[in-house]
């Protein structure tokens, strides 16, 4: 219902690259340039600042951007309403979540939209990243929520919610000295690990690659298969481990655990709603509206 024109500036400002941005939308880049201009020309400014192959927003285009993401709220919010009032919403919903997604983040939302639909029957599968993209390209499950930076061209991914990795120890613990640590001092701490396959692994060693560090020269620890195992792990030794802070809110309110800033290193990333190319399920599309709606916070 909402301009297209919007949604064009929407996507390029999140992706700030216009080839991607045409890519998302199925158009041509010529047509994003088009639609952009015209906004341009509608409200007489620039909204990107343009650098050879880079763009960025301009101060107009923060502005717009801002609009523009609570313009889609409200419509995301009509919706979900309008289909609480039809009274024929129901079925069955087969969501498959990455664990620290499934463990952290996700089980709120679904009580709020379960109160809202009871008539929506939610099956749930837990697993790592690698597992949710599996089920969902054998349709065992109808679309995913998850963490790391896997990109199957047989899938679309859409952004849900940012997420950072930090690192983390129990308070008390003797090797820790300093609240902030350089970079080259991580190769001396006995770390733990989650398993290949695992999206919080996955993007962990991304962000190692990037900053110079190499996986190998690490102490690792050991491996474990679950943020809980290294929470619990971590209680009870003297390592270190990179866990999301959705997982550790608990812990640091009962100083049990404590994080430590390492320069240079900012681990951050985004929890991605996962579905196959070309579905538009309308339980799938009506729950990621609902979750995505400024209504709901965690």
């Amino acid at each position: 219902m909402f301009d297209f024109r919007l949604k064009v500036f929407y996507t390029v400002a999140r992706r700030l690259n216009f080839t991607k941005a045409a890519e998302e939308l199925f158009i041509t880049q010529p047509a994003v340039t088009k639609h952009i201009h015209e906004i341009e020309t509608y409200y007489k400014t620039q909204l990107f600042q343009r650098n050879g192959t880079k763009i960025k927003l301009t101060s107009a285009g923060t502005a717009l951007l801002a609009h523009t993401e609570q313009l889609f709220a409200i419509y995301r919010n009509i919706e979900v309403d309008l289909a609480a009032i039809n009274e024929n919403v129901k079925g069955t919903l087969r969501i498959g979540a990455s664990t620290t997604v499934a463990q952290y983040v996700l089980p709120k939302y679904l009580a709020s939209f379960k109160q809202k639909f009871p008539d929506i029957k939610i099956a749930l599968t837990t697993n790592n990243t690698e597992y949710i993209e599996n089920a969902l390209i054998a349709n065992k499950i109808d679309f995913g929520i998850i963490e790391g930076q896997s990109k199957r061209p047989q899938l679309k991914y859409a952004t849900f919610l940012k997420d950072e990795m930090v690192l983390c120890t129990r308070v008390g613990n003797p090797l820790l000295k300093k609240q902030s640590v350089p970079l080259a001092a991580l190769k001396e701490l006995p770390l733990l690990m989650r398993e290949q396959g695992s999206g919080s692994q996955e993007v962990i060693a991304a962000a190692l690659k990037k900053a110079g560090v190499k996986m190998a020269l690490l102490q690792v620890e050991m491996i474990l298969e679950s943020t809980e195992s290294i929470k619990s792990y971590l209680g009870s030794s003297d390592s270190f481990a990179f866990l999301s802070i959705h997982s550790i809110v608990k812990e640091l309110k009962s100083n049990e655990l404590t994080i430590i800033d390492i320069r240079d290193l900012h681990i951050e990333r985004a929890f991605y709603f996962v579905k196959q190319q070309g579905d538009n399920q309308s339980l799938t599309e009506l729950f990621m509206k609902f979750i995505s709606s400024n209504n709901f916070k965690l």
